[in-house]
Formats: structure tokens, C-alpha cells, sequence
């Protein structure tokens, strides 16, 4: 095996967090008087940074996005962030990397904050070296800067020998930009159109195809 680091994002991932993002998207939109939209679009929600997603799936402006982001951070901290559910699979991959002496980290669009505490909540912090996250203040939520972020803490010079595991497009961006190679994964939120159109170097369809590659 040819990695040495595997950065893991959290939402579609990990977990799968959808119930608790869409009530909290549906709790900002009530709050605001504003219409909540159709399954689909809801869907869209999980995984990119939710100010993008506000302005790109609602045509929210930017001014309206924060206030949105503000009225489901209201309902997430405190509810939101436990509908949740791990994985089937996850925890026996991340036991099986880490005991074969590999270093794994967590690297999201997700408040930082709000992400220890789900990993910590779901006995899964254990197995990472560091949580990287974005800013509660608007900051570090591009994905290629959250990967940035995340090699710096993890050491890693050679970026051959790291790869980024994800599923949305912004994965593949992020891992990209940083010269790293990408596993997406179709257990998720993701879809093979996506993968492809971008670029994905490895497709897997469950989490121990992940330790197989």
C-alpha cells in the first residue's frame, strides 16, 4: 500500500449525518419565513459548505446565507449533530488502518467543533491523529483549504504518499488542488456521474474496499 495518510471526510463518509442537516436546513427556512424546497434539493445540503449551499441551491445572497447558517447552527449544536449514524463497516476500517501504522485524520467541511464532538460522541476520535474542520467565523471553509490545513497538522511533505476519501465533488477538488489522489465513495450521497466528471482515481462501493485498495 502505497499510502501512508488517509484524510477521511465526515459527513457521507464516516457518517451518515442527512437527517440532521436536512431538519436543521428545514429549521433555518421556517425560522426565516422562507419556503423549504423539495427532497431533492434538501439532499443537496450534505456534504458541501453550507453557505454555498444556501446561495447555490436557494439563491440565497450572501448577506441572507449567513443569517440562514446562523438559525440552523441554533438547531445543529444542539440536536442536529446527533441524528446521526455511523457507518456500517467504518469503525473495522479505521481499526484495520490504524493498526497497520497508519496515520488518519479527519478532513471536513464542518465546523471543527461540531466535528469533535460527533467523532467523540461515536467512539471514532480515538483512531484520528487530528479533527480539521472549518472556522465558526466563515473561515477555512473552501475545501482544498481544510485539506491544506489538515497535511499541515499531519505532517506531510510527500504528498504521494496521502490520500483524500470523500464523497461530493468537493472532495475531489479539494484533494486535487493539494496534488493528492482521491477515493470516493458510493455508499454515501455521491454518484457515479460526479466521480467521474471530476476525476475520482479510485470509485468503492463499501468501506473495507477502502483497506483492499
Amino acid at each position: 500500500m502505497k499510502y501512508n495518510t488517509y484524510l477521511f471526510d465526515l459527513d457521507g463518509t464516516l457518517t451518515d449525518s442527512g437527517l440532521g442537516i436536512i431538519n436543521g436546513v428545514k429549521y433555518s427556512l421556517e425560522k426565516s419565513g422562507d419556503e423549504i424546497p423539495p427532497q431533492n434539493t434538501l439532499l443537496k445540503f450534505i456534504g458541501p459548505p453550507l453557505w454555498e449551499s444556501f446561495e447555490s441551491f436557494l439563491g440565497f445572497s450572501k448577506e441572507k446565507a449567513e443569517t440562514a447558517v446562523k438559525y440552523y447552527r441554533e438547531y445543529y449544536r444542539e440536536t442536529g449533530l446527533f441524528e446521526n449514524a455511523v457507518y456500517e463497516g467504518i469503525p473495522e476500517l479505521l481499526k484495520k488502518l490504524k493498526n497497520s501504522g497508519k496515520q488518519l485524520a479527519v478532513a471536513t467541511s464542518k465546523p471543527e467543533p461540531f466535528s469533535v464532538r460527533i467523532l467523540e460522541h461515536f467512539g471514532l476520535a480515538e483512531y484520528f491523529g487530528s479533527i480539521t474542520g472549518s472556522d465558526l467565523d466563515g473561515t477555512r471553509i473552501e475545501k482544498s483549504e481544510v485539506v491544506a490545513c489538515a497535511l499541515e497538522r499531519c505532517g506531510v511533505t510527500d504528498k504521494s504518499s496521502a490520500v483524500m476519501v470523500g464523497d461530493r465533488k468537493h472532495d475531489i477538488i479539494g484533494a486535487h488542488a493539494n496534488g493528492l489522489e482521491c477515493m470516493y465513495v458510493m455508499y454515501g450521497y455521491g454518484n457515479i456521474d460526479e466521480a467521474r466528471e471530476h476525476n475520482a482515481e479510485y470509485i468503492v462501493n463499501s468501506p473495507m474496499e477502502i483497506a483492499d485498495i
